[in-house]
């Protein structure tokens, strides 16, 4: 990274090749980095893209500091209800059932393929990200954002602390809980047996990002194999942020 203090812009991409920056930054982190792969996966071209990918926003993160000029440094894909009826219906439709969702009459926004080059995690990066899409949020009158994330690899035994802590401590509300077309279980401990510190220390970043905004997650994880990840499904409703997180949610946190 530049020695120079990063100098971040968030931005829908509106280019090509601003979007082309985008599935370069995902590759490299989805693909190379996690060893995910896909049908539409451009290997030699080194692109990270599905069928979604036209019918979506790319909402860049760019740090104008870097050597050679502004580059792409983190990328979140937004879906609304009306890309997803062009698209065929939303990306975790395919991993989860989204009905209460759909009938809930709500204005959603699905959130995915969410990363960062690596010279930016641990850092302001993903704040000043959120703050984007926040401002995007507001603007959009959207109630309730919702989308997949990931643990790495597909080994649910190894992950029996995190994921018992999200069933028994952040499930989403009834109204709102999307569940696992098939089902991986998460609730492999007993609430009564978790350490619930030290299996918050092995929930990633993002989910953990999410949680404290107020976010929980669906019912049952799914293994995505593709992608060499365990999924769950997170559920945000906006419009029941409290007066803190909204602060923190808008910016005004910091």
């Amino acid at each position: 990274m530049t020695s120079l203090s990063p100098d971040f812009e968030v931005r829908l991409a509106g280019t090509e090749a601003e979007r082309d920056a985008a599935l370069r930054l995902r590759y490299e982190v989805f693909v190379a980095e996690l060893g995910g792969d896909g049908a539409l996966v451009d290997h030699a071209a080194r692109r990270e893209r599905d069928a979604f990918d036209a019918h979506a926003d790319q909402l860049l993160l760019l740090d104008h500091a870097r050597q050679g000029g502004a580059q792409v440094v983190g990328v979140y894909r937004l879906l609304d209800r009306a890309g997803a009826e062009a698209a065929g219906g939303f990306y975790s439709a395919g991993e989860y059932d989204l009905d209460p969702l759909l009938r809930s009459g709500r204005r959603l926004l699905e959130l995915g393929r969410s990363c960062l080059h690596r010279d930016y995690r641990g850092g302001s990066a993903m704040y000043h990200l959120w703050q984007g899409l926040a401002q995007l949020v507001a603007d959009r009158g959207i109630e309730v954002l919702f989308g997949v994330a990931s643990f790495h690899g597909t080994d649910t035994a190894a992950l029996a602390e995190p994921l018992s802590l999200l069933h028994w401590r952040h499930r989403a509300p009834a109204a709102l809980r999307v569940s696992s077309r098939v089902p991986a279980r998460m609730d492999l401990i007993p609430e009564d047996r978790l350490d619930r510190r030290r299996a918050m220390l092995q929930v990633p970043a993002l989910i953990k990002a999410y949680l404290r905004l107020g976010g929980a997650v669906g019912e049952g994880a799914y293994i995505d194999r593709d992608f060499n990840t365990t999924d769950v499904c997170l559920v945000m409703d906006t419009a029941q942020l409290n007066a803190r997180r909204r602060a923190i949610y808008a910016g005004a946190g910091a």
